[in-house]
């Protein structure tokens, strides 16, 4: 378990360096006080381990640019991933910054870093726009400035899965994002954008369609477990129709099996993952005999309770149908 006195720790994601285990995760101080407001103080904190239970603590290793000009990712850095470019690594990352809309004009960024713990930004500017011919922005989804429904009109564009294409083709990266025509907790897509390089992205529509009772598809993961795909993603209980969850019950995490990486997956067959209701952004990670865990959060806050630490890991698996079940 990694659990730290002065800091709040939840989203995590993890790079496998044939060594060691790297888990990134968000965090934020606890003397804050009220842990609402840690979305906007995020930064990234980095641990290793050899096992995923006992973790060596590293410090914060990545944080918003606040070098004096307004920036894109200014204000605090969300959850991405990381993946080996030939000698390097990339981590693309979701950014919010202090020039728009608070947290709701969310950007996707892009650092390289020789050794996993000294980032460097990739460019001063998005890699990835997030394109209202398909998906919810704030020009044809206006954020209200109070109320309620501030969430479900954010221009949300979060938790870019970045992944080598299995045929050699380039690269592809998935992000969690709202289609733009379907209706309330009833609109997440698995956005999907293509690079040759991890430089230049080619934006498309969705791979999948709305309409399967999930608001949101965050913190994604499509994985190939004994030669099976799997997507795995996080919905938080309250961003999904009173449909979904009176027929499927209130869990945070969800999968459903699919024909290859790109898909296609019929969402609303989706299922929870039972064993851990509350399990959130939780990672799947592959173990050097080849066997499958997952890792992450429990996200208890709704219910008062403090989950703020990454847990144990599960060991999972597949079962006849496809799905992610613990072993």
């Amino acid at each position: 378990m990694l659990r730290l006195d002065d800091l709040w720790v939840w989203d995590s994601w993890v790079a496998d360096d044939g060594d060691l285990y790297h888990l990134f995760f968000l965090q934020a101080p606890r003397a804050l006080g009220d842990p609402g407001k840690r979305h906007t103080a995020a930064t990234v904190g980095h641990a290793t381990s050899p096992d995923l239970v006992t973790w060596t603590y590293l410090g914060k290793c990545f944080g918003p640019d606040r070098s004096g000009a307004q920036r894109f990712d200014d204000l605090a850095i969300w959850t991405g991933s990381v993946v080996r470019d030939g000698e390097r690594w990339r981590m693309f990352y979701t950014a919010v910054s202090t020039a728009g809309h608070h947290i709701y004009d969310q950007r996707v960024g892009s650092a390289v870093s020789d050794d996993l713990h000294h980032w460097e930004r990739g460019g001063p500017g998005p890699v990835v726009r997030v394109d209202g011919r398909w998906y919810k922005n704030l020009a044809n989804t206006p954020a209200p400035t109070e109320g309620p429904d501030l969430e479900g009109s954010s221009e949300t564009w979060r938790d870019p899965l970045v992944f080598a294409d299995p045929e050699g083709d380039g690269w592809h990266m998935f992000v969690s994002a709202r289609a733009r025509d379907a209706a309330r907790n009833d609109d997440g897509v698995v956005a999907h954008a293509t690079s040759p390089d991890l430089e230049q992205w080619t934006l498309g529509p969705p791979l999948c369609e709305p309409g399967a009772g999930f608001g949101q598809l965050e913190v994604l993961q499509n994985k190939q477990i004994d030669g099976r795909w799997v997507l795995v993603f996080t919905c938080h209980p309250q961003e999904m129709t009173a449909e979904r969850k009176a027929r499927t019950g209130d869990y945070c995490t969800w999968s459903v099996p699919g024909a290859g990486p790109l898909g296609p997956w019929d969402l609303d067959a989706a299922r929870p993952f039972t064993t851990e209701p509350d399990l959130f952004a939780a990672p799947l990670v592959q173990l050097r005999d080849g066997s499958w865990v997952i890792v992450g959060f429990r996200n208890v806050e709704p219910k008062g309770l403090d989950g703020f630490h990454i847990i144990d890991p599960i060991p999972v698996t597949l079962d006849d149908e496809g799905y992610l079940v613990a072993r």
